[in-house]
């Protein structure tokens, strides 16, 4: 009897091979097979690959005694590969475990994970009830709900009410956040709430314990996983909803390897599913925010903070006149803004979304400036290294080198990174505590829980933060955010640059003031007048939005057209055109399809290689992934050049 067997290696089809063993075989199910020279786990697919070559067939070794993939996984690794244009072996690789299964039972480990009954201690108010009533009411088949709420409203604990109910029927749950960063405040939250240790997945979760958890999806013995856009792959026995966390957050698409769009497959595994998927926002993205004009979305919305505190009051700092003194980023009357909320023993942030100390370093003698030798861009100063870092590639090199007259460079260190404003606040306030919130400084497990409860318990009176720390935290005595340098000038190649700004504000002001008391966010600026900024003072998203949709429109761009990236590297440069050159003379042309390009990359040079894109723009309601993979599995790449294909990308850089 033929089986058609996938593998997770980069084929786009299964390969076929017959069974002599006694089980019998059935979709999804789990075996082993002869590959090359090893013997390796692939999946009983349900469709042979039609091929006119003879070949002799392999036998299957065993099968493996773990639960199959069901009908809806093997739907959802077939849509992603279509839509996103990914061998089908990849995507059934992000569903295994290092390319292979986990057979061993762990029981006991199970337990910590187990739910209890749970004692309600948190009083939802009457805005929360409606909403939870309205997401009960729409009921438990497939259906995409907003729940939109300002920042502090309590749209957590909603949700959190909503898992109860699938969690008594026994279904299990996933909940998707956008930064690892955030899993280890919002797990003690869930722990105070279910009384149990969550199954946290992401890229930083230990071999043993993606073993643990991976097995227990499978078997249905872990009712409720918190992971990044990873997470979305496990093959649940018997998911009853998502939920996906700060919905507009950008950290939702993978640009490395694999290009997606966490949330957008998110509503497609829903979809398949046939469950519920919640989408959880302050600000919606102009995506989701034109499903819901559109009425493909529901949408049920939190318009007060818990316990009836108060948005911040917003105050623009003009910088042309509170001029800044030389060397310093933080203006005199700033400073005193400040120092009225130190006083009455408020934290303060000072945001800034610069990494290390100075983005640029020239020499001031002979004009060199410190670039990065792998990309076209430049080295940024890291003083606690005391190194110049490229944030692409992670290059590392000394601020050492000789001049034009043989002598040291005389080195000027150009603008502002969280480092250079940590330097800045130490010399105003040496006896205050100081931390940085950083990538750089949030890396470790254990020092971020550290640095957080720190936080959280006032041990710290100053924050330093990166747009890490708008998302999702809380610190009950943060009452006064300083935003150091808002610029809201955008790069020409970024389409979202406003909605990025609006979110990335919105959210941020949403850090202070969440326990009631009166709070402040200061933009110093010398752009006062800027659109962004007066929509952020008024408080007014949705004017924004309903503008942006119009202005995308247009346009013809996202959510009505459909964008698709074609990024061609390799080291050399007249290579890679001739070679976009051809792909695009090779490209399907059909009416109303624009292929724009090819040009070099904006970061025209990345970790040693030169870049080069196509844009192809297209209707929404044309499917041009099939006419598109048609095209370029006949192509033949050369030698050296790589092609990666992006659906949807939010990054043109």
């Amino acid at each position: 009897m033929k089986i058609p067997v996938l593998f997770p290696k980069i084929f786009d089809y299964p390969f076929t091979y017959k069974s002599e063993i006694s089980e019998s075989l059935n979709s999804g199910d789990f075996v082993k097979a002869p590959f090359g020279s090893s013997e390796i786990t692939g999946v009983v697919w349900p469709y042979e690959q039609k091929t006119k070559k003879k070949f002799k067939i392999k036998k299957i070794s065993k099968k493996i005694n773990v639960k199959n993939l069901n009908s809806s996984m093997i739907q959802f690794i077939s849509w992603f590969s279509k839509y996103n244009l990914v061998p089908l072996g990849m995507s059934l690789k992000m569903c295994l475990l290092n390319k292979d299964v986990v057979e061993k039972d762990f029981n006991k480990e199970f337990d910590k994970f187990k739910v209890k009954k749970i004692k309600n201690k948190f009083h939802l108010n009457i805005e929360q009830k409606k909403s939870l009533n309205f997401m009960r009411k729409i009921g438990n088949n497939f259906n995409v709900t907003v729940l939109e709420g300002v920042t502090g409203s309590g749209k957590t604990l909603v949700y959190f009410e909503r898992i109860i109910d699938l969690i008594e029927k026994g279904l299990q749950v996933l909940i998707l956040l956008p930064e690892i960063a955030l899993t280890s405040q919002f797990s003690r939250r869930f722990q105070e709430f279910f009384g149990a240790e969550p199954a946290i997945w992401h890229s930083g979760t230990k071999k043993k314990n993606k073993s643990i958890i991976w097995k227990g999806i499978t078997n249905g013995k872990i009712k409720i996983v918190i992971g990044a856009r990873s997470s979305l792959f496990l093959p649940f026995k018997n998911l009853g909803i998502i939920i996906v966390d700060e919905e507009h957050d950008i950290s939702y698409k993978q640009n490395e390897g694999v290009s997606y769009n966490a949330r957008d497959m998110a509503i497609t595994r829903a979809s398949l599913e046939n469950i519920p998927i919640n989408l959880v926002t302050s600000i919606p993205s102009i995506e989701t925010y034109n499903n819901i004009v559109n009425k493909k979305y529901n949408v049920t919305k939190l318009e007060k903070r818990y316990k009836k505190a108060s948005l911040p009051n917003i105050e623009i700092i003009n910088l042309h006149s509170a001029a800044l003194r030389k060397e310093t980023w933080i203006a005199s009357k700033t400073i005193s803004k400040v120092n009225q909320y130190l006083e009455k023993g408020d934290q303060v942030l000072f945001f800034l979304n610069r990494r290390g100390y100075a983005p640029f370093v020239i020499c001031k003698k002979c004009g060199y400036k410190f670039e990065c030798p792998n990309c076209t861009i430049n080295l940024n100063f890291h003083k606690k290294l005391n190194k110049l870092l490229c944030h692409y590639c992670g290059h590392k090199s000394s601020l050492s080198r000789l001049c034009k007259d043989k002598k040291k460079c005389d080195l000027l260190f150009c603008g502002p990174g969280v480092e250079r404003i940590f330097s800045e606040l130490k010399k105003i306030y040496p006896d205050k505590k100081i931390e940085v919130f950083s990538s750089d400084t949030l890396k470790k497990n254990k020092f971020t829980n550290k640095l957080l409860k720190k936080a959280e318990k006032k041990k710290i009176d100053i924050l330093i933060g990166t747009q890490l720390l708008s998302k999702g935290f809380h610190f009950p005595k943060l009452n006064c955010i300083v935003v150091v340098d808002s610029d809201f000038s955008s790069h020409g190649y970024d389409l979202r640059s406003a909605e990025k700004n609006i979110q990335l504000y919105h959210q941020l002001t949403g850090r202070a003031g969440r326990e009631g008391s009166t709070s402040t966010v200061y933009f110093q600026t010398y752009t006062p007048d800027d659109e962004i900024l007066l929509n952020i003072s008024k408080n007014d998203p949705h004017a924004f939005l309903q503008k942006e949709l119009l202005l995308r429109k247009e346009k013809k761009l996202p959510p009505f057209y459909r964008l698709i990236s074609l990024i061609i590297s390799g080291k050399n440069e007249l290579l890679i055109m001739n070679f976009a050159t051809y792909i695009k003379s090779k490209l399907p042309k059909m009416d109303e399809v624009n292929v724009l390009g090819p040009v070099l990359a904006p970061i025209t040079k990345l970790r040693k290689k030169y870049r080069c894109r196509i844009l192809i723009r297209c209707p929404k309601n044309l499917f041009i992934q099939k006419y598109l993979s048609q095209s370029l599995n006949k192509m033949k790449i050369t030698p050296g050049i790589k092609l990666e294909v992006d659906v949807d990308p939010i990054n043109f850089s």
